[in-house]
């Protein structure tokens, strides 16, 4: 099974040390790149991230990242 494609880019997100971020892997959910609970009844599942520190992150927005959640530009190859 595939995942959907939401966009060719990187989501950038300002995260808060200490929080977690429930990434979506599946590509549906409607509050990218985050998990509202679309792929229940997928073998797809969210994928966790906890902020270290106060900073910028750039959630993976293909679906094709080999270094899940984040960006590793898979998108543009």
């Amino acid at each position: 099974m595939q995942a959907a494609n939401p966009q060719n880019s990187a989501y950038a997100v300002e995260v808060e040390a200490g929080k977690s971020y429930y990434w979506c892997s599946c590509g549906k959910s409607k509050t990218q790149p985050f998990c509202d609970g679309s792929h229940q009844g997928t073998a797809f599942t969210p994928v966790a991230y906890k902020a270290t520190e106060n900073k910028t992150a750039y959630f993976c927005g293909c679906k094709k990242t080999v270094n899940q959640p984040m960006c590793d530009g898979s998108h543009s190859k």
